[in-house]
Formats: C-alpha cells, structure tokens, sequence
C-alpha cells in the first residue's frame, strides 16, 4: 500500500521545453494538507522519490527540485545520490549560517545545483547567494517593478539563473521572458492564448476533423480506415506505436486493416487520438505528456468494468487540454466534436463521475492534498493512478 503522496510540476526553460520538475510531497497519515514537520516532508520526497518510487520513473532523465530545510541539510551533507539531478532547493526559512554555507558548498561541489526558493533580497541573505546557482522568485507576490530591481542587484554579486515561479498568465510568461528569467514554473502553457477572430489553421481543422470523426460512436471499419491512411503522418506514427514494445507482439503489424482487426475500434479509437494530438506542432511537448497521463489517470480511476464507460474517463483526460492546444475556447471546439453529454459536461463544467476524476487528477498536478482526501476516490488509488500513469506514458512517447 502506498503511504505517501508524490506530485510532480514541470519547469520550462526559455523555449518552453521541460527542464526540471518540482517533487511534490504529501504523507497518507497526515489528516490534512498542511505540512506540520516540514523536515519530515523533506527527508521523505527525497528518499520516496529515489527509492520507492525511482527518480528515473517521475521525472525521466530531467532535473528534479526537492525541499532541504535548515536540519535536513545538515542531515544529508555527507549523503551521495543522484548529484547530477537532484536540485536542492533551499526553503526561504534557512538562514546563512556558517554550518548551512559549509553543507551547502560540500553539497555543490559533488555536482548539486542550489537552489534558493522564494527569494527576496536583504542583506542578510547575500552568504546564501554567493553559493547558489539558482533564484526563484514568486511573481505572484511581488511587483514587476520590484522583481525588475532584485535581478538588478542579484546579477552584480555573480553568475546566477533565475526561475519565475507561480507564472500564471501568458502575459506575465513573455514579460518575465524579456526581463531574462531562464526558467518559468506555473500553469500559464496548460492556459490557451486566446486571440479575438483566431480561426483554425488548414492542419489544425483537418486534425480536429480527424478527431471528431473518431468520437462517432458507430464509426465504420472501412471508413476509419481511409481516414487514417489519407495521412502518412498519422499512418506511420501509429504503426509506430501498435508494433513499440507496449504490446510486444510476435509479429509486426504492417498495415491499418491489420492494426484496427487487432487493437478494435474503442481502442485504435484512443491511440490515434494521442497521435493527432501529438502532431501539433509550436506546442509545448509538456501538453502532450500532460494529456496522456490525465487520459491514463482518469481511466484509471473509472470503477466499471465496461470498455464505454472506461473509453469516456479516457477521452476527458485525453481532451482536457484541447483547448490550450487549438488556441480557442473549450466551447467552440467542443461544438465542432460529437461528444457525448457526460463528456461535455466534465470537460465544461467538471461535472459527473468523469469531472469528478479530471479534478482529481488537477489537484494530484497542483499538490492540492485536502481536494482529493474530500473526493469520492480513494486516495491511495489516485496516488497509484498517477505512477500507473507516468509508466504508461513514458511507454506511449517512447513509441
């Protein structure tokens, strides 16, 4: 049995690409969301992450920022592990004091990056500086006038990244990208840019198409099969998938007729979904990873046993982003698609069974612990669901 929570948020770097994600931590025991032991929150997401669960499964060959307060450095200076992934993150309430700057150097030379989490300026925090390589500063809390002055001063003491933390808005990601941030942590890519009169693209159109046709519920054999063979991208990516490793098969698949005899209708249905999706390009691949873990999540938190109501938790995940990848509103897209009214509603309203899911599986990615506790799921299975989930996939993008 699982006895501990692990979250995950990403952290982009100036193109958008995944540089690292934030290890998120909450103990089962705990009756509430607040951390009382901060120490013991620490100790345990680093220890969880790297023995239990495995670094390699949560965040893949990224960087991953875990929690040190004051004690738990002094604790782990002579500790060796994953020193060239493992960013120690200095919570705001250690203080430069002589035996923290000589852990912290200790720990800096084995190949640890320093990192120092809502930072603001004083004097007193100038030793602390000195031996980081990272500032992150919460955007939400200051003006930009006041971030604008730290970077200021901060950049005449050394060499330093800065990392904009709780970004939420577009316009506050290209503000903070001009200022010189190099890494941005927040919600503001899973957010569409919304443009007055934006209309689809031809690729964009002929992929929601695409979509919409695959959500009929009497879809013909024959028909699908055109569909996907009209475009060799989306043929030869899903061959791709069908002969990866996931499914292992004796034989290689080599052409649609074969694939949808194999796999049937609901789940070819699934797979070319995800490979539309995927082809969106000028999208950050994060919306893609998000998406398929949300899909597998869901799914797996759905309690019937029949395929239709497993397929629909799926779709909602699945599509719960398909706004912020069109660029256009969840309602206009969602005209354009024969969905069913309960999806509608859970992707509209987070109503239903399958809302109720999709806002599990949001509160899993934003470390909100008291949602889930409240939910109708179990929140052992939820935290199962989402490493279920991350396998699945590492599997899908692989392929």
């Amino acid at each position: 049995m699982i006895n501990f929570f692990i979250g995950r948020q990403p952290i982009f770097d100036r193109h958008l690409r995944v540089y690292a994600y934030e290890l998120l931590y909450r103990h089962a025991n705990v009756d509430r969301a607040v951390i009382t032991d901060s120490e013991t929150a620490s100790s345990e997401v680093v220890f969880n992450s790297l023995i239990e669960i495995g670094l390699d499964r949560l965040v893949g060959n990224h960087k991953a920022f875990c929690n040190f307060t004051r004690d738990f450095l002094i604790k782990v200076g002579d500790l060796h592990f994953a020193n060239d992934q493992v960013v120690i993150e200095v919570l705001e309430s250690v203080s430069p004091e002589p035996e923290v700057i000589d852990t912290i150097k200790t720990l800096s030379r084995r190949g640890h990056l320093i990192a120092l989490d809502d930072f603001v300026i004083s004097e007193e925090l100038i030793p602390l500086v000195k031996v980081a390589d990272i500032i992150k500063i919460d955007v939400r809390t200051q003006s930009r006038a006041k971030v604008k002055e730290q970077l200021g001063c901060l950049r005449q003491i050394k060499p330093l990244k800065f990392l904009a933390e709780q970004v939420e808005l577009q316009e506050d990601f290209l503000f903070y990208h001009d200022l010189g941030f190099d890494y941005f942590q927040g919600f503001f890519f899973s957010k569409p840019q919304i443009v007055s009169g934006q209309k689809l693209s031809t690729s964009r159109l002929a992929i929601l198409n695409l979509l919409a046709e695959l959500q009929q519920r009497e879809t013909d054999l024959e028909k699908l099969q055109t569909i996907i063979e009209t475009d060799v991208n989306l043929s030869v990516k899903l061959l791709r998938l069908i002969n990866s490793c996931y499914y292992s098969l004796p034989s290689k698949i080599k052409s649609i007729r074969h694939a949808i005899v194999f796999l049937g209708v609901p789940h070819l249905r699934n797979w070319a979904c995800i490979v539309a999706l995927g082809s969106m390009d000028k999208k950050p691949r994060e919306l893609m990873t998000m998406s398929l873990v949300r899909a597998r999540m869901c799914e797996l938190l759905c309690s019937a046993e029949d395929k239709d109501s497993k397929a629909t938790f799926f779709t909602v995940g699945l599509f719960s982003l398909i706004d912020t990848i069109f660029d256009l509103p969840m309602e206009k897209l969602l005209d354009r698609m024969p969905l069913t009214k309960e999806v509608n509603n859970a992707l509209l309203h987070r109503q239903g069974i399958a809302g109720e899911a999709l806002r599990c599986v949001e509160a899993n990615e934003l470390g909100d612990w008291d949602f889930i506790e409240k939910s109708v799921f179990d929140k052992h299975l939820v935290s199962k669901a989402f490493l279920e989930a991350l396998d699945w996939m590492h599997t899908v993008m692989r392929g």
